[in-house]
């Protein structure tokens, strides 16, 4: 049977004096969420927790931007807790998806630089799948679409709280799913309203006819 683990990362800025020693540790895990699809991408199993900060701070852009205050984090497990709970989670073979790399490179970051190992996790890096790039490549560009830019374009119903991890790993993997379940993939209307006629000639995507009379290019 197979498994897919969509996963997304909160971090926090490490403070400067850090940031300029040879660990060049810029960022620092406040949170970890991930949900579990099956092999019909349905999803069935969720993952959250907060993480303790060792050397960074949540400051008050992090913590409007997040939503996590210090008080969150203050009995959270440290990072390496955090990691081994959401490894002794993980099923065996599981594929892991992410939008864009940085949350594999942020874990790697945090085995490196805080001197731990976990071997399941070191075993899955460089098999990520990047869905930040599936979708650039159903929009047949190369432009890095924002997660919330994406799930209006895609006419997916998201949840609302950009960066909280388990959110945005439920809204990335509904947009996960539609990518592999759709060949012909569904733009938002209003997407299509402000977009030239012949933007996307070799997209795989598709139109939603029924809505196209409604609006004026």
């Amino acid at each position: 049977m197979k498994n897919y683990v969509v996963i997304d990362l909160e971090m926090c800025n490490t403070y400067k004096s850090i940031m300029n020693q040879k660990m060049n540790y810029k960022q620092e895990l406040i949170q970890i969420g991930a949900i579990l699809l099956n092999e019909n991408y349905e999803q069935i199993d969720s993952f959250v927790t907060y993480v303790r900060p060792e050397f960074g701070t949540i400051d008050t852009f992090i913590k409007e931007l997040t939503g996590i205050s210090k008080e969150d984090t203050q009995n959270a497990p440290c990072s390496r807790d955090a990691l081994e709970a959401f490894s002794a989670w993980l099923p065996k073979d599981a594929t892991i998806i992410a939008w864009s790399k940085n949350d594999e490179k942020q874990i790697k970051n945090e085995l490196q630089r805080k001197h731990f190992d976990i071997p399941k996790l070191r075993e899955t890096f460089g098999n990520w799948i990047d869905c930040q790039q599936l979708f650039a490549s159903k929009m047949n560009t190369t432009k890095k679409y924002k997660l919330s830019e994406a799930l209006p374009i895609a006419d997916i119903y998201y949840d609302y709280g950009a960066h909280d991890a388990l959110i945005d790993a439920k809204n990335t993997a509904k947009l996960f799913a539609k990518i592999q379940l759709n060949e012909e993939f569904t733009l938002s209307p209003y997407f299509i309203s402000a977009t030239p006629k012949n933007a996307f000639t070799t997209s795989p995507f598709t139109y939603r006819n029924e809505y196209e009379s409604c609006f004026t290019y």
